[in-house]
Parts: structure tokens; sequence; C-alpha cells
């Protein structure tokens, strides 16, 4: 899975973030003896996760280049 420009413009702490957020929700899926509805669960929350992550590091790079701009 690639986030290809998105994730140029996180920082180091979000980037180890998001690896947690991987490997947890990946351990959770494989080893972990849940039902198939909470892995599900799992996998949606993560994959909303790192969304939204990206999603608020890309608005905030956009609001820094509004400001500089309007400077």
């Amino acid at each position: 899975m690639s986030f290809g420009n998105a994730l140029k413009g996180l920082g180091i702490v979000q980037e180890a973030l998001i690896i947690g957020v991987m490997i947890v929700s990946i351990f959770s899926i494989l080893y972990f003896d849940f039902d198939w509805k909470v892995k599900i669960g799992i996998i949606a929350i993560a994959f909303a996760l790192l969304m939204l992550t990206s999603l608020a590091s890309q608005l905030l790079n956009i609001q820094k280049e509004i400001a500089k701009a309007q400077q």
C-alpha cells in the first residue's frame, strides 16, 4: 500500500504512530482469536486512523502555504 505524496508532509512522530497502528492491527488480526466481525472493525478503525492522519497533515500543509502566500 502506497500513500505516495501524502506521507511526505508527515513528521517523524506521525510516521511512528502510523507504523505502530499498522503493527498493532496486524498482530491483533493474525495472532488473537477474535470473531471475524471484531477483526473487520479493527481493520476499519486502523484504516480510518491512517486516512485521517494523512488528511490532517495535508490540510495543515495547505494552511501553511496559504498563510505564507498571504504575507
